[in-house]
C-alpha cells in the first residue's frame, strides 16, 4: 500500500498476528467458528501482505490479479456461506474490499496519493468505520466462557472475546488500507 513506511510495517505486524491467531482459531470443537477462522485467517494474511509499504516491494501488476483472483474465490465462498449465517456478509463485504483494493493496485501500482475520495472507497470506509463502533461496542461486555462444546474447557480458539478482538483489529486495519488507497 501506499504511504509512511512506519506504519505500513506496523500494520502488517498486526494484520500477521491476527491472522496466526485466526488459524489458532482453527482448532475450535466448534465447526462453524472453525470455517470462519479460516476465512479470517487468510484476511488477516492477504491484509498482511497488501499492507507491504509500496518503499520495500512493489509487486508486479500480474501479482495483484492473481491476488484479485484469490479473494474473488473468497468472496464468491462468503456469499455462498451467507445463506446460513449472517457473519458471513462481513466477510463477502472484506473480500470485496480485497478485491477493490487489489484491482486499484493493479491498475496504478505506483501511483501515490489520488484526486479525492472515489465512491466506491467511500462506501468501503463507510461501511468499515460503522463495523467497528458497532463490533468495538460489542466487545466492551463480552466476558469469557468458561467451557466450549462438550463441557470441556474453553481453549484460545473458543475464546468470543479474543475473535471480536480480531475482527475489530481487521476492521481497523481494513480502514488504515483503504485511506492509504
Amino acid at each position: 500500500m501506499h504511504g509512511p513506511a512506519s506504519p505500513g510495517w506496523l500494520l502488517v505486524a498486526l494484520c500477521a498476528a491476527t491472522g496466526a491467531y485466526c488459524l489458532l482459531r482453527m482448532r475450535s470443537s466448534v465447526a462453524e467458528q472453525r470455517r470462519a477462522a479460516g476465512g479470517e485467517a487468510l484476511m488477516g494474511f492477504g491484509m498482511a501482505v497488501m499492507a507491504v509499504p509500496a518503499a520495500a516491494a512493489v509487486p508486479p501488476r500480474e501479482a495483484w490479479i492473481g491476488y484479485g483472483a484469490v479473494f474473488g474465490v473468497a468472496a464468491v465462498r462468503a456469499l455462498w456461506a451467507s445463506r446460513t449465517s449472517a457473519h458471513h456478509l462481513h466477510h463477502l463485504m472484506g473480500a470485496f474490499a480485497m478485491v477493490y483494493m487489489a484491482a486499484a493496485m493493479a491498475a496504478s501500482p505506483g501511483h501515490h496519493g489520488h484526486d479525492g475520495v472515489p465512491v466506491v472507497t467511500g462506501v468501503f470506509l463507510l461501511y468499515f468505520a460503522g463495523y467497528v463502533l458497532w463490533s468495538g461496542l460489542r466487545l466492551v461486555p463480552v466476558t469469557a466462557v468458561a467451557t466450549a462444546g462438550g463441557g470441556h474447557p474453553a481453549g484460545w480458539g473458543d475464546r468470543p472475546e479474543l475473535a471480536r478482538a480480531c475482527r475489530l483489529s481487521m476492521a481497523i486495519g481494513m480502514l488504515a488500507m483503504l485511506l492509504t488507497l
